[in-house]
């Protein structure tokens, strides 16, 4: 990958989802919001109380303590409102642990709904708020922001509105379809954003990947973890940077979505001379938290859903039509995979010669991880392994190489094998047997047309 082409893309990305994974950040906008609102209304009611301009008939008026008594009661109804909408979010987050799985939690409180909700009426508390401490006397008797109150009236009203929202808007998203196809949503703009490559051409120079990790393998010197934790992001523009000054190569051999140990080997750079220069900057370019997140680690997306259909696996849940609409979003999400799944194992600088060696998923090992706990969970279930064939077929079909397609009947083959030795009753082994077949036919069809062309 050239630099500063994807990697910059996907530094916004981690940014963006770093911003949406936070519960404070859109309050935080609509509250600054809010402040300068009141910055705007004030100037108009002190040139309103200064005798510059008339106040237009729409505008209500009233006495100092009528101002105060709507604003006070406002403020108070607001802060109320604002208690029961963060008891509705933490219980639907307990919900959501409790069914889902705790790793569930980080896709509702990246929820944008719930956090206009709360911004919404955090503001309007501080708007209204701001405007009852404005109140006060002037040099032309009381001064009572008439636009300023208005504006609350407004607000309120606005907020009820928002309140109807978020009600409705969490009844839907608690349904566990609606959980499902929005982690299936997010693990498609994953594959897009990571598995795109290089779109444009880039120069080419120096020794290849194979020779390059073979030097550091044998002269390059070892770096160690300088923390433990999940492997969240890699900054690789920034990397490139730093070898390209230093000449040298880094080869990185953690992913993110692995877990790192503290003063374990990581990675290795070659020559060995430049191991002091790289090793503190390697540190700051690799973020480890405590989670895994989707920005760099598509199989995060992979692993969501496959433990919402084991659970619904399990003999305590015991949901199977879970378990089968968790399989159709991941054969839709591995077909997306087949046709756009090229990430870029090397980074090179801009004279083409190369600086940094990513450890990236393979295909292989993408379809493995969709399919391979839930065949393990599917013995003696029909139903299961008759989708996760039919998934397989759909997936044969969009696949232009035996390597993939390779991979696709390996899994058919064991579901095969995990029917036989699981289901007893002849009728659903003959339904099973016909699902295998089709993948079959499908991979003879797609070898027999590439090997005409």
């Amino acid at each position: 990958m050239y630099r500063g082409v994807l990697s910059s893309g996907l530094g916004s990305h981690w940014r963006r989802e770093v911003l949406r994974t936070s519960l404070w950040f859109v309050p935080a906008l609509e509250v600054a919001a809010a402040i300068v609102l009141f910055a705007g209304t004030t100037a108009a009611d002190r040139a309103a109380y200064h005798g510059d301009f008339a106040l237009p008939g729409w505008v209500i008026s009233g006495s100092a303590d009528a101002a105060r008594q709507i604003l006070t009661t406002i403020a108070a109804a607001i802060i109320t409102v604002v208690g029961v909408v963060f008891s509705v979010i933490l219980v639907t987050l307990t919900l959501a642990s409790t069914q889902f799985g705790p790793r569930m939690l980080r896709n509702f409180i990246r929820d944008r709904g719930t956090q206009l909700t709360l911004g919404t009426f955090v503001g309007t508390f501080v708007y209204a708020v701001l405007v009852l401490a404005s109140i006060g006397v002037g040099p032309r008797g009381e001064y009572v922001p008439h636009i300023g109150v208005t504006v609350t009236l407004a607000l309120m009203a606005a907020d009820l509105a928002v309140l109807i929202y978020f009600i409705h808007h969490t009844a839907v998203s608690i349904q566990l379809p609606q959980v499902i196809a929005s982690i299936a949503a997010d693990l498609a703009d994953a594959i897009t954003e990571q598995g795109s490559g290089n779109p444009d051409p880039h120069p080419k120079d120096g020794p290849t990947a194979t020779e390059l990790v073979a030097r550091t393998e044998a002269d390059g010197a070892v770096l160690l973890a300088p923390v433990s934790g999940y492997l969240q992001f890699i900054k690789h523009q920034d990397l490139v940077r730093l070898a390209s000054e230093a000449n040298a190569v880094i080869n990185l051999e953690y992913r993110p979505g692995h877990f790192i140990v503290h003063g374990h080997r990581f990675a290795t750079v070659w020559p060995s001379e430049a191991a002091p220069l790289v090793r503190q900057a390697l540190g700051r370019a690799h973020i480890v938290g405590p989670y895994r997140t989707l920005s760099q680690d598509v199989s995060f997306g992979i692993d969501q859903l496959v433990e919402i259909a084991l659970r619904a696996l399990s003999a305590a849940v015991n949901d199977t039509f879970t378990a089968l609409t968790c399989i159709d979003w991941l054969g839709e999400n591995l077909c997306k995979i087949v046709a756009q799944w090229h990430p870029a194992r090397v980074h090179r600088d801009e004279h083409g010669f190369i600086r940094v060696i990513a450890a990236e998923p393979s295909y292989d090992r993408l379809v493995q991880r969709s399919f391979e706990k839930l065949r393990q969970s599917s013995l003696g279930q029909p139903a299961v392994m008759i989708r996760m064939l039919e998934a397989l077929a759909r997936i044969m079909a969009e696949t232009t190489s035996d390597g993939q397609r390779r991979v696709l009947l390996e899994q058919a083959q064991m579901i095969n094998r995990a029917c036989e030795r699981s289901v007893p009753e002849a009728g659903d082994r003959a339904d099973i047997q016909r699902r295998y077949e089709a993948v079959l036919t499908v991979e003879s069809r797609l070898t027999a047309s590439g090997r005409n062309s």
